[in-house]
């Protein structure tokens, strides 16, 4: 056996199914051996899109995904994915090829300091030296990536270690790192304060964000929250945390959430934090929405807990194990006045839109849309004005909302769809994105096509940068640069040149027929909708 059978045992003892990937040279031996391997291999057409899909993959499996690509430019490409995967906290096995070890740090053709190159990206990564490490560092990787605040593990296999006879593989059971520890269960008399704080508050509220859903600690929340009828707000990344009209949940804060989710944060005289950071985008000026609040902050990584606003009472573990001890106590408080007040805000400040009757409105037809796709669909966000009319009008049943919240990075929602339909091929998998983010990964539509994952695509199309405009016309009045898209492709022929059915809606006339129509069939198909290019979130 080589090193490079050895990683494809490796991957095998893990149960993974799919690698999602690029080969070149320096990565060929790994390719050569999972032809032998029950492994499914899906050739994207840009790196970059191997660590999305396997993102989308992870986040609707629970598996760590994992991809596979060549040394140098394919290593660097992926470094945008990597990137995006970390700062949502998702657990990915990032493989790349090196060239050869005594070849390291000559400069020789396709050589990159990968490693190095990821160093702020990544939870840990690895150079294999000795073929003889494979299963070890395999082993750990993936307990790393997987456990604690999740994220992905890079391991930069050379050539040479590839082809390299390996004495004896034996996989291990288990790993024990002595400096990786990460804390499960929460401090019992932190809890307890929290609970005490919680009997003292008359208006408490549960911020969620995505490492609820990465913890897989949803019906936990939904039963702590429906046991003490405690209103909900969420993050971007904690969308789907429970469902949308859930009558508990008062929706995302933030810059672009609801004015009464963040009239909720102001108000509050007790915020429990769960799974989520507190960044600029879902609190601005924490310092003074937190003022006179008792924050209890829950989060299984101890470096966010305080890293933006004080907490009052921090709690280190998983949102899981903690909901289930909170679950334990008798929590002796009264909240109908406080949930009848947020349901007053609530029907006072809804956004009233006034969109153009000549044109599609994103708003509505994205909550047209959500309304008719399955219970148990997947619906995944790109990033622009289309990923905030998708935040703030799909209606979360009993699936699953993705987006990329922690770096923004356009193109992620077509890869990443691809990834959830190949993880979840029962499923209805929708992708939206607007039409500069679908032309940042169009060429996936030949990935589609040849490893039949039919995903649904929605263009949302303005004919610019939609929200880089709207931030023009805020801050420069109008004074528009570098954010037209003429000279886009007509979406109809390129739906044609791959065999994919199309429709373009221009108005709302024929919407809900047309939103029939493209749901009907589990088929890849692409939507154009044709919205006022003015139109602002």
């Amino acid at each position: 056996m080589i090193g490079a059978d050895a990683m494809i045992k490796c991957l095998e003892a893990e149960d993974v199914e799919v690698v999602f990937g690029y080969p070149g040279v320096a990565i060929c031996p790994f390719y050569d051996s999972i032809r032998e391997s029950k492994i499914r291999t899906v050739l994207v057409r840009t790196e970059q899109n191997a660590a999305h899909a396997a993102s989308g993959l992870t986040r609707t499996s629970g598996k760590p995904g994992v991809c596979a690509v060549t040394s140098g430019p394919g290593a660097t490409n992926l470094i945008t994915g990597i990137a995006t995967a970390f700062a949502d906290s998702i657990p990915l096995i990032c493989i790349t090829g090196q060239v050869s070890s005594e070849l390291l740090g000559s400069d020789v053709f396709q050589e990159a300091d990968i490693t190095g190159a990821v160093e702020s990206f990544v939870k840990y990564s690895y150079l294999v030296k000795n073929v003889n490490d494979i299963p070890r560092i395999f082993k750990e990787a993936f307990q790393i990536a997987n456990t604690g605040r999740k994220g992905p593990v890079l391991i930069d296999v050379p050539i040479d270690v590839q082809q390299q006879e390996i004495k004896s593989f034996h996989y291990p059971d288990e790993v024990k790192l002595r400096t990786y520890k990460p804390t499960v269960k929460g401090n019992a008399p932190q809890i307890k304060k929290a609970v005490k704080e919680l009997e003292r508050a008359k208006r408490p509220l549960i911020c969620a964000g995505g490492g609820v859903i990465l913890g897989d600690a949803q019906k936990e929340l939904i039963s702590f929250v429906e046991e003490y009828q405690i209103p909900v707000v969420s993050t971007m990344m904690g969308i789907g945390v429970m469902p949308t009209d859930h009558p508990y949940y008062f929706g995302m804060v933030g810059n672009n959430g609801k004015p009464y989710a963040n009239r909720a944060m102001k108000e509050s005289d007790l915020i429990l934090l769960i799974g989520a950071r507190v960044a600029d985008r879902a609190v601005n000026q924490p310092e003074r929405v937190m003022k006179d609040t008792v924050l209890v902050h829950i989060d299984v990584d101890p470096a966010e807990i305080g890293k933006n606003t004080g907490a009052t009472i921090p709690i280190v573990g998983e949102a899981k194990s903690v909901l289930q001890d909170l679950l334990e106590y008798e929590i002796d408080g009264f909240y109908d006045a406080w949930v009848n007040q947020l349901n007053q805000y609530r029907n006072e400040m809804n956004i009233v839109r006034c969109p153009d009757q000549n044109y599609v409105d994103p708003a509505e037809f994205i909550k047209k849309l959500s309304l008719k796709m399955k219970d148990d669909a997947i619906y995944v966000a790109d990033v622009g004005q289309n990923q905030i009319w998708s935040c703030a009008y799909h209606v979360v049943k009993k699936g699953r909302f993705l987006t990329t919240g922690g770096m923004g990075t356009m193109g992620y929602s077509i890869p990443a769809a691809m990834g959830a339909k190949i993880g979840n091929p029962e499923k209805q998998v929708v992708a939206v994105c607007g039409d500069g983010s679908f032309q940042m990964s169009l060429m996936e539509l030949a990935t589609m096509c040849q490893h039949d994952v039919p995903v649904k695509i929605i263009v949302i199309k303005n004919n610019y940068l939609g929200m880089v405009r709207q931030y023009q016309h805020f801050t420069y009045q109008d004074q528009y640069s570098v954010v037209s898209l003429e000279g886009s492709p007509d979406l109809e022929k390129i739906a044609e040149a791959y065999g994919i059915k199309f429709s373009r809606l221009t108005d709302m006339s024929e919407c809900e027929e047309r939103i029939e129509e493209f749901l009907a069939k589990d088929e890849s198909y692409l939507m154009e909708c044709i919205i006022d290019p003015m139109d602002l979130v």
